[in-house]
Formats: C-alpha cells, sequence, structure tokens
C-alpha cells in the first residue's frame, strides 16, 4: 500500500503479506426458528444478552484481501438479492477499490448471500477483470441437474442465482480441492454447510489468520452451543461436527477468524473456558 491511501474506514488486520479488511455488505433477517437444537425463546434470550438489538438480524462480511500485488475480494454479498445485504460496492468505494481492479474472487460457496453481489441488477458481472475460484464439490453440487430438480422451491431460486453468477464469470472461473490456492493462502474444506464449503488460512510467522466462512450465522449462539445448526445447512450434523472441531483448533491455536456473518468489526479469536466457548472481537 502506498503513502498517498486514505486511511481505511473499515477493521482490518495484517496477515503475512496481506492486509485482510471486513467489507459489510449490510444484514440480512432470518428467523430464530430456523436454528435446530435449540428452543427459539431461549435462542431470542442469548441474542439479548448479547446485546442484539434485532436478534434475527445476520450480518454479512465480504474480505477484502491487498497485498503482493494483488487485490481480492473474499464472497460478494448478496447484492441486495431479497433485500438483503447490498452495500458492498458502496463500502469497497469506501475503501479505495473499484470493481475493475479487483483480479481475484475466493467463493467460500455459493449461497445467494456470497454471490449475489457479484453480478449486477441486468445480470452482468460486476467485477469485469476478476478470476473467480472455488472447490470443485462446490462448482459440481450447484451445476448438477438433478439435484436441481429435487430442490424445494426456495432453493431451486439459489441454483439459478448460482448458475447466473457461474456463467457469468465462466471464462475465468476455476475451481480447485485443497492446497494452496494463491501465495500465502490455503484453501480449508469445511463441508457440511454446502458440500464444498471451504476456509482460507493465511499463514504467516507473525500472524496468522482463518477466514472460516458461514462456521455460524448467529455467532454469539452457536459458538456457545456449537450443535446448534441452521437451515440452510444442507448436512446439518456433518456442520455441527465441523463446527465443533474448528472451534477447538481455532481456541487452542489461539487463531485469529474472520467470518461472513460476524458482526462488523469482522475479526475475533475464540476462548475455551471449562469446556465452552466464547467469542471476543478483536478491535
Amino acid at each position: 500500500m502506498t503513502g498517498s491511501r486514505a486511511v481505511c474506514p473499515f477493521p482490518s488486520q495484517q496477515a503475512g503479506a496481506y492486509t485482510v479488511t471486513a467489507i459489510s455488505d449490510g444484514y440480512l433477517s432470518a428467523s430464530l426458528s430456523l436454528l435446530s437444537n435449540i428452543d427459539a425463546d431461549e435462542a431470542d434470550k442469548m441474542q439479548h444478552d448479547a446485546g442484539a438489538t434485532d436478534p434475527a438480524a445476520v450480518h454479512i462480511n465480504c474480505y477484502l484481501v491487498r497485498g503482493a500485488g494483488r487485490t481480492i475480494l473474499i464472497d460478494g454479498g448478496a447484492g441486495g438479492i431479497k433485500q438483503w445485504g447490498g452495500r458492498l460496492h458502496a463500502n469497497l468505494r469506501l475503501a479505495g477499490v473499484e470493481p475493475g481492479s479487483v483480479d481475484t474472487i475466493l467463493l467460500t460457496h455459493a449461497h445467494p448471500d456470497h454471490v449475489g453481489g457479484l453480478v449486477d441488477a441486468e445480470g452482468q458481472i460486476a467485477f469485469p477483470n476478476a478470476q473467480v475460484l472455488l472447490h470443485q464439490q462446490e462448482l459440481a453440487f450447484w451445476q448438477d441437474d438433478a439435484n436441481l430438480s429435487r430442490a424445494t422451491e426456495r432453493a431451486r431460486g439459489n441454483f439459478l442465482i448460482a448458475r447466473q453468477v457461474f456463467d457469468g464469470y465462466r471464462e475465468t472461473l476455476t475451481t480447485f480441492t485443497d492446497g494452496q490456492v494463491l501465495p500465502g493462502i490455503q484453501a480449508m474444506p469445511l463441508p457440511g454447510h454446502t458440500d464444498g464449503h471451504t476456509g482460507y488460512l493465511f499463514e504467516s510467522a507473525n500472524q496468522s489468520l482463518l477466514v472460516w466462512g458461514d462456521i455460524v450465522h448467529f455467532p454469539h449462539i452457536q459458538i456457545e452451543r456449537p450443535d446448534v445448526s441452521i437451515a440452510f445447512d444442507q448436512d446439518p450434523s456433518l456442520a455441527a461436527a465441523t463446527r465443533s472441531r474448528l472451534l477447538d483448533m481455532v481456541s487452542s491455536e489461539e487463531l485469529l477468524i474472520a467470518g461472513m456473518h460476524l458482526g462488523e468489526l469482522g475479526f475475533a479469536r475464540i476462548r475455551q473456558s471449562r469446556g465452552r466457548y466464547g467469542l471476543d472481537y478483536e478491535t
């Protein structure tokens, strides 16, 4: 980064050669009744106890990554689909980034609140110079006509949105399985929420960081109660098992985490005490 760049108004952390910035796309509303293994009244109380003014609100983060000669975006927000989010592009400009300067988009998965902002209202690609990378199993799931035929009416819309994005970026769409996807950035398969749900680990001797995608939607509930899944999970049991395993890892390693449904502060650490997990935002 050059000294002439204005101070970024959004939370940022350094991870090796990269500066990672949490860019809010806004909010979506998800009923607490979508949660499993918890009573809605208990979930509501946990949200209020955590200071939530709207217990059903789910924040949407994207992450801007700059360094090593690259401008990378992790996920594309909802783009206003279903009146969800829609603030990504304005906030990117506040961070000093125009859509044409984004050269790489890393997808954690292809739900509408993660890919909706990659196309505009006319269905044209919103990041004309970007290569899109996602897990091979994620692309295969959404492109499978048998999966589409079995989908509910709500889920059919998700397929159509994902396919529109894949088609728009077809010339630069690239898949991976695991391992290093870019210098200093490792793909970490985190299955359960979707078939190819993926986190991105920035490894550095001084500061490592894991962008963990949708491990949680309601962080103050699901971090304390990792057995609680949400109706958006393709495999709720596997999602819960992945969440428990990951919470143990990041708390043991004191790893800085970032997530698409953390609050606008964007970065946090997970503590473990007497067998229970807690969330501490990094400020």
